[in-house]
């Protein structure tokens, strides 16, 4: 059974920054896909960014520019630094790990129900 804990959310202001780390509970986790998923207040579960074993990464249009995705195999630690923050990005984030190794095809990596394990959410609030 493998878990997943995030942390480092928090409140910030429109334009900030903050990274958020998710910490694994196996070493066989640099062999998975991780992706970073989020939820805005009364709207569904969306991806944010994915990282496969290989270190090739894919983000979701709206955080494209703004937001990096990477993972720090020796602390089976995965990151999402987060730039230029806007209202819309205040959301519950969850980390999310799936079993295969590279990057899905095209945009399935977007479908939560592929992923294995979950993370408990960090939630992240940035004020206009």
């Amino acid at each position: 059974q493998m878990q997943l804990k995030e942390s480092g959310g928090g409140s910030m202001q429109a334009g900030g920054s903050l990274t958020l780390a998710c910490a694994t509970s196996t070493y066989t986790y640099t062999t998975y896909c991780m992706a970073w998923f989020r939820q805005p207040p009364g709207k569904e579960r969306e991806g944010v960014a994915l990282i496969d074993s290989a270190g090739t990464t894919t983000y979701a249009d709206s955080v494209k520019g703004r937001f990096t995705i990477s993972r720090y195999n020796a602390k089976n630690t995965l990151f999402l630094q987060m730039n230029s923050l806007k209202s819309e990005d205040t959301a519950t984030y969850y980390c999310a790990a799936d079993f295969a190794r590279y990057l899905p095809y095209g945009s399935s990596w977007l479908e939560g129900s592929r992923y294995n394990y979950w993370g408990q959410g960090t939630q992240v609030t940035v004020s206009p």
